[in-house]
């Protein structure tokens, strides 16, 4: 049982020689922390021997107290804590902090128990294990490590990043959610509860080459017998798999790629001559899911890593703990049946493939806007201005609830048509949801854009610095354009969307 203290006790405990406060209904001994402090000791003489909460949640996030619980010497007498401890797994209880399937309020028609339980395991796993890890690698740049990436395999997360399909059949998922039984709805949970993590570069780092090439592997492959030996290898985390399509010559246009694969004299291998850029998970792959140009198209190869595939490491606005690459094959040999689907024919590989790629960032999209919503409703409710809190002030509640209409309905058209995925073969996907996929992502970073705005403001200086309480709002604001571009820009899918919405237009109009 904790000490009772007083706060007449406490009172007295106001110099250098020993220094207590309360936080929280809880007695703090800041004597030996004075120094170790790192905003000084000034600000901690300050408030000695006086209730400090005020001045604390003025300035902190309370998992920074959480840090401290070793200068903890009990509790004040009569007194109770109020503010709401979080632990593994727990629920936000901030307004609009969940989605809206997750609260005991409102109700949905897309989720079963099923998800329920898949969201909670991963919620709980993700706090444990990928969270603390995430935070350091987007510090320090380094590669996720082996050890994560093995608890991943062993629960089945890396096999659930790539959606519902075979290779989950016969696998149980956390909760307890059999692989057959896996849809969209717990792709997107996955989704959604990894970026979580806040941190946007290991979020890629996070195995995302994988996410969007093993899928192609999986659809396209020929050869079956080396369709199962990479899938094994990958989703056991033995290797990891990236996609290389963007060059320095070509972005979205994927018609402009100017790396050449060239087939050799007896027909049984394909020499690859050229260069990639901005490739995820590239630095640390070893195998290359690469969009070439041939002698009539565009084919897709397997490449794995040789001494004739050099990486180079490429700094951009998050981390290098993504592992972006550019990257360079000088006359790679590989075998011929290393070709994914038809030859002159891979521009139907590449497209289709990159609907699952684009739906799924918009999942972490939408995550990222409710977590940086929820951030912006504790700020404001926290932090005083003008002897008052921040939400009072009408304008500050004006954002927010542009922040929350952006954010809710972006969740809803991204739950709109991971229903139709739900409802639709792989090939009636790429035929009919490319164009709807393709908006619903120029959509959701636009939206981006706007909250990142408004939080950035709320906030203030604090939105633009890296530690502390606005953390999360200038990572977001600093990092959300990487889901503008990759996987192609808003622009080119706003258009896409568009064009395909014209081939149903009727040839007359009555």
């Amino acid at each position: 049982m904790a000490k009772q203290i007083t706060r007449a006790e406490v009172a007295k405990n106001n110099s250098t020689d020993s220094l207590w406060v309360v936080i929280d209904h809880k007695v703090y001994d800041l004597t030996d922390f004075l120094d170790a402090h790192p905003g000084g000791n000034v600000v901690l003489e300050q408030v000695a021997g006086q209730d400090a909460t005020e001045a604390f949640y003025n300035l902190h996030r309370h998992e920074v107290i959480q840090k401290y619980t070793d200068l903890c010497i009990g509790t004040i007498a009569g007194e109770k804590s109020e503010v709401i401890e979080p632990h593994y797994g727990s629920l936000s209880q901030v307004p609009y902090g969940e989605p809206i399937w997750l609260t005991p309020t409102f109700k949905s028609p897309f989720y079963k128990e099923s998800h329920r339980k898949l969201q909670k395991a991963v919620r709980e796993f993700v706090d444990e294990h990928v969270y603390p890890e995430a935070q350091q690698k987007e510090l320090d740049g380094t590669y996720i490590s082996q050890e994560l990436v093995d608890k991943m395999a062993a629960n089945n997360i890396l096999a659930a990043r790539l959606g519902p399909g075979k290779h989950l059949h016969g696998r149980i998922l956390p909760g307890g959610v059999k692989g057959e039984d896996f849809d969209y709805f717990h792709d997107l949970v996955v989704g959604q509860e990894l970026a979580r993590a806040h941190a946007r570069g290991f979020q890629d780092g996070n195995l995302a080459g994988m996410m969007i090439s093993l899928t192609a592997i999986r659809q396209w492959l020929n050869d079956d017998s080396l369709k199962d030996k990479i899938t094994e290898e990958c989703l056991s985390g033995k290797k990891y798999i990236c996609l290389a399509i963007t060059e320095a010559f070509a972005g979205s246009d994927v018609a402009g790629l100017r790396t050449t694969a060239e087939k050799t004299a007896d027909g049984k291998h394909w020499i690859i001559r050229g260069t990639k850029k901005w490739i995820t998970n590239g630095m640390f792959a070893d195998y290359f899911v690469t969009g070439c140009r041939t002698d009539k198209g565009l084919s897709v190869f397997l490449i794995p890593r040789s001494d004739n595939v050099e990486t180079k490491r490429i700094k951009t606005s998050y981390s290098t703990a993504a592992g972006t690459a550019y990257i360079q094959f000088d006359n790679v040999k590989v075998p011929a049946n290393h070709l994914l689907g038809k030859e002159n024919q891979g521009f139907a590989v590449i497209m289709s493939n990159f609907n699952h790629e684009r739906w799924a960032m918009t999942c972490f999209g939408v995550r990222w806007m409710r977590s940086v919503t929820e951030e912006c409703m504790k700020w404001a409710n926290q932090r005083l201005v003008f002897g008052k809190p921040l939400i009072q002030q009408p304008v500050i509640r004006q954002k927010i609830a542009n922040m929350i209409n952006l954010t809710e309905t972006s969740q809803a058209q991204l739950e709109l048509i991971t229903y139709q995925m739900c409802n639709m073969s792989y090939s009636e996907q790429s035929k009919f949801l490319a164009g709807p996929i393709g908006l619903l992502k120029s959509h959701v970073t636009k939206c981006a854009h706007h909250v990142a705005d408004d939080a950035v403001n709320i906030f203030g200086g604090r939105g633009l610095t890296q530690t502390g309480m606005g953390k999360i709002v200038e990572q977001f604001a600093r990092t959300y354009k990487f889901d503008t571009i990759l996987g192609g820009t808003e622009e080119i899918l706003a258009d896409l969307g568009v064009r395909q919405a014209l081939k149903q237009m009727p040839k007359a109009m009555l």
